[in-house]
């Protein structure tokens, strides 16, 4: 990119208010874990590499369209683990007395990347039902997206690194 590189980019675009409903997918070619901690911080919805596949380009899009994130396989774990254990930020864990038990367990199981469709199903719920649970976390603590939500409850330790529910 000739003026920006992508991170000033992803900062302008979701630091512009008339832009608020724009989503950022960036695709690049460092997978470097703090590339990938700015990118998340400046408020990217979705992170790949240049050598995905074009069919999981496209599904990482339609997912970040529809109000989900998707970071790239190899960046998932890594990410989590460190952000955890980097995590600065006391006021996560306080964040979480915002939240109801439900909505605790509720952000817990998007932590853990399961889908609101998997969360129904865990919760003996309606996806519908799920999909109002994660939007009222979402709220509750101003995360723009599920990517925001699962840093946040990694920060807070609600979720561990590793942890799979």
């Amino acid at each position: 990119m000739p003026r920006l590189d992508g991170l000033a980019a992803t900062r302008r675009i979701t630091g512009d208010p008339e832009l608020n409903a724009v989503k950022v997918v960036m695709l690049t070619t460092f997978e470097l874990d703090e590339y990938v901690f700015e990118a998340l911080r400046n408020g990217a919805s979705g992170f790949l590499v240049k050598d995905t596949e074009p069919e999981e380009l496209l599904r990482a899009v339609r997912a970040v369209v529809g109000g989900d994130a998707l970071l790239s396989p190899g960046v998932t774990r890594r990410l989590i683990a460190e952000f955890a254990a980097r995590s600065k930020e006391p006021a996560a864990a306080a964040s979480l007395a915002l939240l109801t038990e439900r909505e605790r367990e509720v952000m817990a199981l998007v932590g853990i990347g399961l889908s609101n469709e998997e969360i129904a199903r865990r919760l003996v719920v309606s996806p519908f039902t799920a999909k109002t649970h994660v939007s009222r976390t979402m709220v509750k603590l101003g995360a723009r997206d599920r990517a925001q939500l699962v840093v946040l409850a990694c920060a807070s330790g609600l979720v561990l690194p590793g942890w799979l529910g």
